[in-house]
């Protein structure tokens, strides 16, 4: 069970949300409909992911993902798992660049399937990501011609971007056609290009997504 609090403006899909995640055994503690009230009851309630959607009151502009960026400054501890129709690049690499363990980036039009949202939502509150492939293309898009990742071989660069969507050793081994140990390598040889050493105090895999995204 996962202590889950969401925030969007829209009543009907707020609910039906909320519906779902309790069905799936999930404990939605808030369910709010403001930026503002998604600060308090994240201080309040401390839960261990927040939905949040893009546009929100007053303004139904960028609030509830600039309330994001600052709950993950102020409680790095709480996931944030944002659920929109829309790509915010800058937000996006800003969000994951400040504390990158326990972020998620969906679109709600390519969501088709509870189960799939589900597995996102656990991969975020157990320190994942958990990014749909468009986003992942956006971010891309937006990148400086030359960077670190130009060390990677095009295999390297393939596995890293399944890593920065959410993908397991066994998913990308699935999705590639190759072994686990195959696998494996891989990741190894990007973590060595990304001069990500060892360290119990960060997990690599998620900085090499951060490396990905902020290049």
């Amino acid at each position: 069970m996962i202590r889950v609090v969401i925030a969007e403006d829209n009543a009907i899909l707020r609910d039906g949300l909320a519906q779902l995640l309790a069905e799936r055994g999930h404990d939605v503690v808030a369910k709010v409909g403001t930026a503002e009230e998604l600060v308090r009851v994240v201080e309040e309630l401390t839960p261990a992911v927040a939905i949040v959607d893009i546009r929100m009151p007053p303004t139904f502009t960028d609030e509830g993902l600039v309330a994001a960026v600052s709950l993950r400054r102020s409680h790095p501890s709480v996931g944030m798992l944002v659920f929109s129709q829309w790509v915010e690049t800058r937000y996006a690499t800003e969000l994951l660049g400040g504390a990158p363990e326990g972020v998620g980036y969906l679109l709600k039009d390519r969501v088709t399937d509870i189960g799939e949202f589900d597995a996102a939502l656990r991969r975020v509150a157990d320190g994942g990501t958990a990014l749909d492939p468009e986003v992942v293309r956006q971010l891309i898009g937006s990148w400086q011609a030359s960077t670190v990742l130009d060390r990677l071989t095009p295999r390297e660069s393939e596995v890293l971007a399944l890593m920065a969507e959410g993908h397991s050793n066994s998913g990308l081994a699935r999705h590639l056609s190759i072994s686990e140990r195959a696998v494996e390598k891989h990741v190894s040889a990007i973590f060595t290009k990304l001069d990500l050493p060892p360290s119990q105090a960060h997990h690599r895999r998620v900085l090499a997504v951060v490396t990905y995204l902020n290049s």
